[in-house]
């Protein structure tokens, strides 16, 4: 009664968890142009339909064998990560199916099924020890070989934590169940009816001495007489439901190991101990299946096959939303995007957890939610925004994951919630740069203006050329110590004014002043001044295309390019001084 209403329970709260899951895929805002939840859900449905009644179906059958059964790309990345995650994945399922699940599957299947009769007891332990190895190959890659992995949160010590008790419980709930003589004797009772001595006697003499009973009373050795006896009345009650313990040899080598003190476990009622820790674990597990590191099991299978068949340039944009907010969840956090990430040594200067791409994926499924605003939402928008886009995290990603393609339109959707991101300014934008047909042409510009005016807002000096303007004072610790020695060079500029000619940004403009504020040699006048607020409010520090021809043609040797880069620098770290 226990057990069935412990499973129906977990298998409630396993479905309610999953349909959940779902629905938040089509209710996931992640486009900037995000339709309804049901339109998205007719899409994805006729998106599915046309995959599989085409020709495409080849692909999937393909990329279903290669990267879900057999997982080729994480075989190529690490064989022994391949190694642990098959005897993890496949097993762990397997015994979901086969066992866990036997009263709902197996037994409906197979009308003869027993879990004490082979193949389904050997098979039970053959899968569960593939489990074990996997755990353990898994412990001793993150302990022993200390492979990479920059972060690790909470969810990947429970998963290794709930295997390890279903395992571990299982094998000794089997062990203490083979050599138990009370629950021996309720079988006796239960299903032979025996009450004659004469026939009991024979009957446990042969448990005790084949199937590893430990008997307080009966004990060897026996008489080959009466094993024989014994025999015959197991071959007439018992052997349709009772293989030999030997082949559940998991649990046998664990009702041997403890088979001195049976008894004594036995009486304490260890079994039953056992059974309620190894059921609750398999039922709290199964409930808590969608809402933790273990759902990727059905999800990252879903994220492969739709990466195979879908393009962002031909497939519908409410599908290429649905498949974002599939890889959420399909995302293992294995660390492998992370490990190959070209940016991910700025998490030492910036400290700035969302710059990985293990951890942003998790902090963008927030944002995406519209669980984050402020200055979370800002780290999150930093993080996301450095990034050089050179698709490694893609490539190796065992999941399937496009990551490529959700950095670029979760950073989109984050542009219009207003708030300034710096690193727009930078060559790290380079990439929207190549994707500006993409994105239309207010929102391309909006985000770029806010920047800048977020920069500039404080050395609003030169917006208004015929305005006379108050000059501020000198200023000796930014011309003698803000600067790098290299960018101190403007102390050789003369005024030739060199750099401003050959500049195609000052070219580009028939006034050029009133678009730009300061030429390039102006600058170079302002820092020689100590005029700092004059030299950071200039809009040409952001129009530079670091072109180089100003300090190649520099008759002084004046790093002219260098010093606007590294002003640029300056005027985002006072943005974000003022703003703590």
């Amino acid at each position: 009664m226990f057990y069935s209403i412990s499973l129906y329970l977990a298998l409630a709260i396993f479905i309610i968890g999953l349909i959940y899951k779902v629905s938040t895929w089509f209710s996931l805002t992640i486009s900037v142009e995000s339709k309804k939840v049901s339109t998205r859900f007719l899409m994805a449905l006729k998106g599915v339909i046309a995959a599989i009644f085409s020709g495409r179906i080849l692909i999937l059958l393909k990329v279903f064998f290669l990267d879900v059964i057999i997982q080729r790309k994480v075989m190529r990345e690490d064989f022994l990560r391949w190694l642990a995650h098959i005897l993890i994945y496949w097993s762990f399922m397997l015994l979901l199916v086969m066992h866990a699940l036997d009263s709902l599957i197996t037994s409906r299947i197979f009308p003869d099924y027993s879990p004490t009769i082979n193949p389904f007891m050997f098979l039970r332990d053959l899968f569960g020890l593939f489990v074990i190895v996997g755990v353990c190959l898994v412990i001793y890659r993150r302990f022993i070989l200390k492979a990479p992995r920059l972060k690790t949160n909470a969810m990947d010590h429970y998963a290794i934590i709930l295997l390890a008790i279903i395992m571990l419980s299982g094998v000794f709930l089997e062990g203490a169940k083979i050599g138990s003589y009370s629950i021996y004797e309720s079988m006796v009772e239960q299903y032979s009816g025996m009450e004659d001595a004469g026939e009991i006697k024979p009957l446990t003499a042969f448990w005790v001495e084949n199937f590893g009973v430990v008997s307080p009373d009966v004990k060897g050795p026996f008489d080959q007489e009466l094993l024989k006896k014994g025999r015959e009345i197991h071959e007439t009650s018992c052997v349709t439901c009772h293989s030999r313990p030997r082949w559940a040899f998991m649990g046998y080598s664990a009702a041997r190991l403890v088979k001195g003190i049976a008894v004594a476990l036995d009486r304490a009622g260890v079994h039953t101990f056992l059974w309620y820790i190894h059921f609750l674990a398999c039922f709290i597990g199964l409930a808590y299946l969608p809402f933790s590191k273990f759902f990727h099991i059905f999800v990252t299978p879903v994220s492969i096959l739709a990466n195979s068949v879908m393009d962002r340039q031909v497939s519908e944009a409410a599908n290429v939303e649905t498949r974002q907010a599939v890889e959420f969840d399909a995302c293992t956090h294995c660390g492998q995007c992370t490990a190959r990430c070209s940016v991910a040594i700025s998490y030492e200067t910036f400290e700035n957890a969302n710059i990985l791409p293990s951890e942003k994926i998790r902090s963008l499924r927030k944002v995406a939610a519209g669980k984050e605003s402020g200055e979370n939402f800002a780290r999150i928008l930093e993080g996301s925004s450095i990034c050089t886009n050179c698709h490694r995290c893609t490539d190796v990603c065992p999941a399937g994951i496009n990551l490529e393609d959700l950095w670029f339109s979760m950073r989109e959707s984050m542009f219009k919630k207003d708030y300034p991101e710096f690193s727009l300014l930078s060559p790290l934008s380079y990439y929207r740069g190549l994707m500006r047909d993409t994105i239309p042409e207010e929102d391309y510009t909006k985000p770029l203006v806010r920047a800048r005016n977020t920069i500039t807002a404080g050395y609003d000096l030169i917006k208004d050329q015929t305005e006379v303007i108050t000059i501020p004072a000198y200023d000796s610790e930014f011309q003698d110590k803000s600067l790098s020695f290299q960018a101190s060079a403007f102390k050789d500029c003369f005024g030739c004014q060199t750099c401003t000619n050959v500049c195609p940004v000052v070219a580009n403009y028939e006034n050029p002043k009133e678009t730009l504020g300061l030429l390039p040699h102006q600058i170079m006048y302002s820092l020689g001044l100590g005029l700092k607020d004059l030299a950071l409010g200039s809009n040409m520090l952001w129009d530079c295309v670091t072109c180089y021809q100003c300090q190649e043609q520099c008759p002084q040797g004046v790093k002219v390019t260098e010093v606007l880069f590294e002003l640029k620098n300056l005027a985002i770290q006072s943005v974000k001084a003022k703003a703590v």
